[in-house]
């Protein structure tokens, strides 16, 4: 991967994550109390800086293989999510992400809400603004310290992310508003198809599986996705326009998320996601890819073909009335 590549995909993926975190973060600051607010945020990038700086150096001593399978795995995890999501709202099944229709709800919320005054001031916007922020922000120092260590270029990733931060803060105190304008859906489906690529890429590297095509490889992976999607588009928004014409209910039938606490929820979020029969084909096709690694110099497209093959089957089938 290019510096152009990295700097593309982190830039994409931390804008995207800015923006939902400003929204809450107006709200609390509009909603109750702008210094609250500021210094609930301060306090979660704070939190942030001291993560990327501690973990940033750990990650480059981690053997190659073993770096390429985890964040090649999270990654996959990670970007087919962003994919699944953007395809499913894309095609009409799922509303499109609204910041306007966030901020109101959000809003009200806050309104109504009883919170004690303390050192931090309000401390249901500090709260809040803090939670929004820090939660937004590990998932962009995710990008940032998986995809700048592979590369070696923590840094040049590093300094993009803070900069796709900056810009929407810079935006959120001129404006006060939500950028509604900001075309969420279409970036978020760029970086579900470019998160995913480097998934596909560096997990099966990790298993031992070395693409013979070298990084050229990311071409036609990323073509790979790309077709899938633009298919399952049109395929979907098909049926979902059948569904409106014969009056039936649209919907998608995502498996149930267990009940779990903060922490653990957490950390199933990262490794399965928000539907677990996509994961479990995810870890299938790991297990196939380790107990096959070196035995075929192609085994590295079947297990792309097994990923895309599983995707398309669980989207057909959650949106199936």
């Amino acid at each position: 991967m290019n510096d152009i590549a990295l700097i593309v995909s982190v830039f994409l993926a931390s804008l995207v994550e800015a923006v939902e975190a400003l929204t809450i973060v107006l709200a609390a600051g509009i909603g109750r109390d702008w210094k609250s607010a500021q210094r609930g945020t301060l306090l979660a990038i704070a939190t942030l800086v001291i993560v990327i700086a501690a973990l940033g150096p750990l990650l480059t001593q981690v053997p190659v293989d073993l770096l390429h399978l985890i964040v090649g795995l999270l990654s996959l995890v990670f970007g087919l999510q962003w994919l699944r999501k953007a395809i499913l709202r894309s095609s009409g099944f799922k509303a499109l992400h609204d910041e306007e229709l966030i901020f109101e709800k959000e809003l009200a919320e806050l309104k109504t809400a009883t919170a004690k005054k303390t050192f931090v001031g309000d401390w249901y916007a500090f709260t809040l603004s803090y939670k929004a922020v820090l939660l937004e922000g590990i998932e962009v120092a995710f990008i940032v310290l998986s995809f700048g260590a592979i590369q070696g270029k923590i840094f040049i990733a590093s300094m993009t992310g803070l900069a796709a931060v900056l810009v929407v803060i810079l935006a959120g105190v001129f404006l006060r508003k939500p950028l509604t304008r900001v075309p969420e859906n279409a970036m978020k489906f760029v970086v579900g198809l470019v998160i995913s690529t480097f998934g596909i890429f560096w997990v099966t590297q990790g298993t031992g599986n070395f693409w013979n095509l070298s990084d050229l490889a990311l071409i036609p992976i990323f073509l790979s996705f790309a077709a899938l999607s633009f298919v399952l588009v049109l395929f979907l928004k098909q049926r979902h326009a059948k569904y409106l014409a014969a009056g039936n209910k649209v919907e998608t039938k995502l498996a149930k998320t267990p009940k779990l606490n903060v922490v653990l929820q957490f950390i199933y979020d990262f490794l399965v996601g928000d539907d677990w029969p996509t994961a479990l084909v995810l870890y299938a096709a790991l297990g196939f890819s380790f107990v096959l690694q070196n035995a075929n110099s192609l085994i590295q497209w079947l297990i792309l073909a097994v990923v895309v093959t599983g995707t398309s089957f669980r989207l057909i089938r959650i949106t199936k009335n």
